[in-house]
């Protein structure tokens, strides 16, 4: 259903840092950038989620959050450790959330610029 979500930031460097961390642990990679804009996806040209320059660059607001599918606990673990090191701020430490299913494991975070961010996997183990 959707091609790509575009986020603005206020500082391309320290998003980049961050998206970089936190989407490494989970499998994606920058798949383009240039002076004002970042993409992540998992293949060259084709991304899901892009970083956008934006000096007045704000959140949405509450309720809002992007999920990134997780192909493992492990790498929901390393994601949030990897983006707590680049400056982000913990939204809900990793384990598993009875009450969205009995499988689901995730971690919670917030970025450098406040978007609400989540990673996912209903991996058994």
């Amino acid at each position: 259903m959707l091609h790509h979500i575009s986020l603005g930031v206020c500082d391309l460097a320290l998003a980049g840092a961050f998206y970089d961390a936190a989407l490494g642990a989970l499998g994606y990679r920058r798949v383009f950038e240039d002076d004002t804009a970042l993409g992540y996806g998992l293949h060259d040209d084709q991304d899901i989620l892009c970083l956008k320059l934006r000096p007045d660059a704000s959140p949405p607001g509450q309720g809002f959050h992007l999920a990134f599918t997780a192909v493992t606990r492990t790498a929901v673990d390393q994601f949030h450790k990897a983006a707590l090191a680049i400056g982000g701020s913990d939204n809900g430490t990793p384990g598993l959330r009875p009450d969205y299913g009995t499988y689901y494991y995730a971690a919670f975070l917030i970025d450098p610029d406040g978007h609400h961010i989540e990673a996912v996997t209903k991996a058994i183990a």
